[in-house]
């Protein structure tokens, strides 16, 4: 009988878990005493039995079994991460049905259990962002979102739209209203602004073709800033791991398109730009609620000049005053009935403006006459109240189709900024080109050129002038004279694919 190791002890006994040898007397586990042989037959090894996470006879598992325990082990670890334990079994179904039921390992299965898991939450119309996955999974987003794209199409699955509008209330109530600093109707009012924000964004195609959840974040940011509460971009950006830069970019197209709307219709609009467009924001979201609210299928009939007939109907109201013999001064303008009905303007309209005004110019009045008791000399403002700009009655308060947020009328309709900045970019390299074209028939043809092009352009240099004047060239300005010394259309070249041009028509002619 075999002794111990240690204290050459007789008394050892079996682990009944491990299947070891152990000293009764000093406890020491015995080596080399679970040592399973080889078997062998005619055609060779058998193989070995695999232990899998611990010894003993009842934990031996082969080859496959211990596949599957490991691939099974990989799916809960990453639902773990992301907090969606109870979907394990869709998720293991999924991927039991694509490998049919080999399952596997290393990276790419790992990148697959991050697929599966997204396409299971997007059927189910749930969120959850694509770089929360690729966090989890240990991949890039482009590597995720193609394997996503292989999953769908191998199990011919249609998935749904992306929720833009769920997302947003998903994170109002997660960071803003689960704070609980704002109140029930400031927290309604909100939302309402930014599903109103987000649809017009849709409508204005800063969305087109981005990511969602950079879009999201510019608006929660901005509906806070307008409602004075705060919150910090960097934190949620980085909650919901997505980057900054981006969130601010999309933050400077909210602004930039607000400014657009407010100097297309606001009288004062040509004075609001991107540095003070948030005192004018109210004002601005204000006109676009009641813009998108107006009926544009029925004909409204006015008169010629009606901007300055309603100037001068506001103007009349203001400066009416009584006489001391009870004698109205009326005012430059006499308006007939027949004026005020052609203009579609009801009673009931007229009267609430006028009280409205008159209201003001009563404030105006006696502010100035305690300004005037106490001394004061400091210039008057207007008063306008403010506080109740939104009213969220709008259709785009709530999620619409995207034919109808088409359709609705904000005072802005503007064309997607890729296909702006690419009209840009072309009509620059038409300049370059035809700057390129002037240089080359200057030094091919100086007599020629000087009767053909304008001497007063800037890229030209004239053929009498002693003093050449100097022009900033880049490398662009120079890859467009080569491919144009070459014969390349200039079709071609408006495009922008230089390094394609100069394989075809200049390095492969030589």
């Amino acid at each position: 009988m075999a002794s111990c190791k240690s204290c050459k002890s007789k008394n050892l006994t079996v682990d009944s878990v491990t299947g070891n040898l152990e000293c009764s007397s000093c406890g020491v586990v015995q080596d080399f005493t679970n040592f399973e042989q080889q078997a062998f037959n005619a055609d060779g090894p058998t193989g070995t039995n695999v232990r899998f996470g611990s010894s003993g006879s009842r934990y031996n598992l082969s080859y496959r079994e211990s596949k599957l325990y490991s691939a099974q082990n990989t799916i809960s670890d990453i639902l773990l991460k992301l907090d969606l334990e109870q979907r394990f079994d869709e998720v293991n179904n999924m991927i039991k049905l694509i490998t049919e039921d080999e399952y596997g390992s290393g990276n790419w299965f790992t990148v697959l259990v991050g697929a599966c898991v997204y396409v299971v939450m997007r059927k189910a119309n749930k969120l959850l962002p694509l770089t929360s996955v690729c966090d989890s999974v240990s991949c890039d987003v482009y590597e995720l979102g193609r394997m996503v794209s292989r999953v769908v199409d191998h199990l011919d699955f249609k998935l749904p739209d992306f929720d833009i509008v769920g997302l947003f209330d998903r994170l109002f109530k997660e960071w803003v209203k689960g704070k609980g600093n704002v109140g029930n109707d400031l927290s309604r009012r909100m939302v309402k602004q930014g599903i109103f924000l987000l649809q017009c964004m849709i409508k204005w195609f800063v969305t087109t073709g981005r990511r969602p959840v950079p879009a999201v974040v510019a608006v929660m940011v901005f509906v806070c800033e307008v409602n004075e509460v705060e919150i910090s971009m960097e934190d949620l950006a980085g909650q919901l791991n997505v980057a900054v830069g981006t969130c601010k970019a999309r933050y400077k197209e909210i602004l930039k398109r607000l400014v657009d709307v407010a100097r297309e219709n606001l009288p004062w609009g040509d004075d609001v730009n991107v540095k003070n467009i948030m005192k004018n924001a109210p004002v601005v979201i204000q006109f676009m609620e009641v813009k998108s609210k107006c009926d544009h299928g029925k004909e409204v009939v006015s008169l010629e000049n009606v901007d300055a007939d309603l100037e001068c109907l506001v103007s009349d109201c203001l400066n009416r005053e009584d006489d001391d013999g009870g004698n109205e001064s009326r005012g430059s303008v006499d308006w007939e009935v027949e004026d005020l009905s052609r203009l579609n303007v009801t009673h009931e309209c007229l009267s609430a403006i006028y009280s409205k005004y008159l209201e003001d110019y009563s404030k105006m009045k006696m502010k100035k006459v305690d300004d005037t008791m106490t001394g004061s000399s400091e210039k008057f403002d207007f008063y306008v109240d403010t506080t109740e700009y939104w009213s969220g009655d709008s259709e785009l308060s709530k999620k619409l189709f995207l034919d109808k947020i088409l359709e609705k009328d904000v005072g802005l309709n503007a064309m997607p900024p890729s296909f702006v900045k690419g009209c840009l970019k072309t009509k620059k390299i038409r300049e370059k080109i035809k700057s390129a074209k002037i240089r080359i028939e200057k030094i091919m043809r100086p007599l020629a050129a000087a009767e053909s092009f304008n001497e007063s352009d800037e890229r030209l240099l004239t053929v009498k002038s002693k003093k050449r004047k100097k022009i900033d060239l880049d490398w662009e300005d120079f890859v467009i004279e080569t491919l144009l010394l070459h014969d390349v259309k200039e079709e071609e070249i408006e495009k922008g694919y230089y390094n394609t041009l100069l394989d075809l028509h200049v390095f492969q002619a030589i």
